[in-house]
């Protein structure tokens, strides 16, 4: 994953991001859950709820172009549980624009990726 994936998916703040790509990638990460969370609130619209997902769904949509590139150093069976959470966070984020799904699972899974992105930077620091 790389920071100029980031930036041409229209991430403005990325580029102006100093650091390790997994701190772009925290911080890219970290903006889309809050816009969830934001849209999960009562006071929020179904407008709020479209730009939320829509947001997920580009940020994964980005990932996984990254992930599928022969050129990513991240190891294989990594990338491919990458891909998969990439393919039902799309798939799931349909369900929650149709009123299927809520978006708390969306919120859980990048809480999880979030956590990796932070045990590497600690393990990177160290």
């Amino acid at each position: 994953m790389n920071a100029n994936a980031f930036a041409a998916a229209g991430y403005q703040k990325s580029a102006q991001s100093v650091g390790a790509p997994q701190t772009i990638e925290l911080q890219a990460f970290q903006r889309v859950n809050a816009a969830l969370r934001a849209a999960q609130k009562e006071a929020a619209g179904p407008a709020d709820l479209a730009k939320a997902v829509h947001m997920n769904n580009r940020l994964w949509s980005v990932l996984a172009v990254d992930l599928a590139d022969d050129g990513n150093q991240l190891p294989e069976p990594l990338r491919v549980q990458l891909l998969g959470l990439a393919v039902f966070s799309v798939r799931h984020g349909e369900q929650v624009l149709e009123g299927k799904e809520d978006v708390q699972s969306l919120i859980n899974v990048n809480g999880s990726v979030m956590g990796g992105l932070v045990d590497a930077l600690k393990v990177r620091a160290a």
